[in-house]
This record gives structure tokens, sequence and C-alpha cells, in this order.
């Protein structure tokens, strides 16, 4: 790979290149970030509710047993 590279003027390695690959998959990668970010929302939603089910049920817990204690 280093060879065919060797010859090249700088810019078409650091400029020319990344470009055309971001043209060629930039749907891709968007897909992918997109993918990405939604489940990342999702995961967190999960986790929210998760934990505001373990609050409310320790809480009503609690709640429970030291109204028995009267």
């Amino acid at each position: 790979m280093r060879e065919i590279f060797a010859g090249l003027p700088w810019w078409v390695k650091w400029i020319a290149v990344p470009v055309i690959a971001l043209v060629v998959f930039g749907g891709v990668i968007a897909s992918v970030i997109g993918f990405v970010v939604w489940l990342l929302f999702k995961v967190l939603i999960f986790v929210a509710l998760v934990g505001g089910l373990i609050y409310i049920v320790r809480r009503f817990l609690t709640g429970s047993s030291s109204r028995s204690d009267w």
C-alpha cells in the first residue's frame, strides 16, 4: 500500500482519498452513526425506566413495612 502512495503529492493522500471515501461510503457511515445513536438512546430510556421502577418498588416496600410497624 505504501508503494502506491509513494509518488503522489501529500494532498492526494490526506485530502483527496478521505474525501472520496466519504462520498462513496458517506451513506453507510451516516446510517451506522444513526443506528448507534438510536441504540444508545434506547439503552438510556431502558436504564431510566428500570431505575425508576426499582426506586418506586423500594419506596413502596419500605413505606408499607414502616406503616405495618405502627
